[in-house]
């Protein structure tokens, strides 16, 4: 399959660069998968990355932009046109920026599959605090370029809410919700040994000048600095594109301050370091703007979060299963109040740290770009099977009939016998090739197979084995399932029909007490998740099913408890393919 991925792409720092980065990084390591990156535009001395095929085709702000990517486009003849895009990605003037996100349809208008990753809507964004002028022009503006995007073959928005949105106000186009991912194709465990030695330090991080202002946080900072004395705030990050300048201003009101530093752009290889030496991450957002990528990169390194309290963090934190604490969006006190609490609070700080890495684990860029080759070679085989039974519908008096149905079935086959298959690991495998899924029923008689899941620094995760009839799953509209990372090794276990589960193997460990590091509270190593709800618990993070439609609630020791569950599903993993992942 040939990818042509539409992104700014490093070493240009327009918005989205990041994330187009890490999305071109794993689609590169993914066998059978040509992929070309059609990127922004940077300096004549600027060298690109190695190992990428990059054709520099778009310029920002540029009215030449659909030109030079059609003719581009049409050069490398791709199987599919995948977009990471928001509003303002191909410009912050207005007709710039609405014939970038044109561009999808006239893609697909000459031929192309297009797939669409929208990291915002117009309809959640505050366009006073974005500093929009003319907000009735643009709402209109928005409207129109949101039909236009819904004629891309398929969409993914990172929100639920986002989707609910498109299908109550538009009522058309195939939406699908995925996971953001961590930006990372593991997550790193928390090193506590760093944090708060010999300070705290205090991370903002983001793109700055709109709805991310720095004022309210240098003004907590300095309620925060005389209760605990020891702490540092680092300021990293760029200006936005619409506030040229902004950092610079702030940097010259407290560049006396000793324990502010400003960091500005962060390299990628310097990512780790930063956030492996944070004690605490703040999103002092004022409004929303789609699913945070700070927040992302801080669970990958299982940092703490505290953030405004608006409705995209909120959503984020139940769907995902983050831990962030919340104070008032612009409350410059509850602000301050929010930070000593968790930085006088070091039991607080290790649970937080603990219940972000687990939720990394469950939305890797391994797993989120597997999720959307499913669907793209999905979508190629039902476009095949369509055009095929189209031919077959033809009179059988047409000269040039068999001779086209003969051509059109044998490029099905082939792209059967190319897709990918999912590879089998520890050898579990029904004969026919196909991988034998946790808790589905694999001997005729409704008893499966139960999964000891191990991940990262001895990670364990157990899924319950199933008996009986299979469950039955009620899908709700907005949830996608989707499968484990490919990353985690499985190993088989027993289970015996109740709920409880058995490892495999004697030497793994079964609680977190056993992989994190000493000298942790008891109170932390046996605490569940904060959700409570039963589906991952930060001390044996296992769950167990009876196969019946009920599914146990964590317990702090691993056993399940009663409780009912909403189907075979996991909040992991929002996909639409119809894949459901049991246990």
């Amino acid at each position: 399959m040939k990818i042509c991925l539409v992104t700014a792409f490093p070493p240009s720092r327009q918005a989205l660069n990041e994330y187009g980065f890490h999305v071109a990084r794993e689609l590169s390591q993914t066998d059978g998968l040509s992929l070309t990156v059609l990127g922004d535009d940077i300096a004549p001395d600027e060298e690109e990355l190695p190992g990428y095929s990059v054709i520099r085709c778009w310029s920002f702000n540029s009215l030449r932009n659909p030109v030079r990517l059609l003719r581009t486009i049409r050069q490398v003849q791709p199987d599919v046109v995948w977009f990471n895009l928001g509003f303002a990605s191909f410009g912050g003037k207005p007709l710039p920026a609405f014939f970038g996100v044109a561009l999808p349809a006239m893609v697909r208008a000459v031929g192309f599959y297009t797939h669409v990753t929208l990291h915002q809507l117009m309809e959640t964004v505050d366009l006073k605090d974005a500093g929009v002028r003319f907000r009735h022009i643009y709402t209109a503006a928005g409207y129109a370029a949101t039909q236009l995007l819904l004629f891309a073959n398929s969409i993914s928005v990172l929100m639920p809410a986002y989707r609910s949105i498109i299908r109550k106000k538009y009522g058309r186009g195939a939406v699908y919700v995925r996971n953001h991912g961590i930006l990372s194709g593991k997550p790193e465990y928390p090193a506590f040994a760093r944090r708060g030695n010999p300070e705290h330090r205090i991370l903002a991080f983001g793109k700055w000048g709109t709805y991310k202002r720095l004022e309210p946080m240098l003004k907590a900072f300095e309620i925060v600095a005389r209760a605990v004395p020891n702490t540092q705030l680092i300021i990293a990050g760029t200006d936005h594109p619409k506030t040229p300048g902004y950092l610079e201003s702030i940097r010259q009101k407290c560049w006396r301050h000793p324990r502010i530093k400003f960091m500005g752009y962060v390299p990628e290889e310097q990512i780790p370091e930063l956030f492996q030496s944070t004690t605490v991450t703040v999103m002092p957002y004022t409004s929303s703007a789609g699913s945070s990528g700070v927040a992302h990169l801080a669970s990958a390194y299982g940092v703490p979060m505290v953030a405004s309290d608006i409705s995209d963090s909120r959503e984020l934190a139940q769907e995902e299963g983050l831990a962030i604490d919340f104070f008032r969006a612009g409350d410059v006190q509850s602000l301050a109040g929010c930070l000593i609490a968790l930085l006088e609070n070091p039991e607080h700080q290790t649970e937080m740290a603990i219940q972000n890495f687990s939720a990394a684990l469950r939305i890797s860029m391994p797993e989120i770009i597997r999720q959307y080759l499913r669907t793209f070679h999905l979508q190629r085989h039902l476009d095949l099977l369509t055009s095929v039974s189209r031919l077959r519908r033809l009179p059988k008096w047409l000269p040039l009939r068999p001779r086209l149905a003969r051509l059109a079935s044998r490029r099905l086959i082939a792209s059967l016998a190319t897709a990918p298959r999912a590879q089998l690991l520890n050898g579990q495998s029904n004969g026919r090739g196909d991988l034998l899924v946790s808790g589905a029923p694999v001997n005729g008689n409704g008893k499966g197979l139960a999964w000891s899941v191990s991940a990262g620094d001895g990670l364990v995760a157990v899924a319950g084995a199933a008996t009986g009839d299979e469950t039955e799953c009620n899908q709700g509209q907005d949830q996608q399932p989707s499968d484990s990372p490919d990353y985690l090794s499985r190993a088989p276990s027993s289970g015996n029909g109740n709920g409880h589960t058995h490892n495999a193997e004697a030497g793994q460990p079964k609680s977190v007490s056993q992989w994190a590091p000493a000298g942790l509270p008891p109170s932390i190593l046996h605490r569940g998740n904060r959700r409570g709800n039963g589906e991952f618990g930060t001390d044996d993070l296992s769950s167990g099913g009876n196969g019946t439609g009920h599914k146990g609630a964590a317990h702090a020791d691993g056993q399940p408890g009663a409780g009912k569950r909403d189907g075979a599903r996991e909040r992991a993993g929002d996909g639409s393919d119809g894949d459901l992942r049991a246990g």
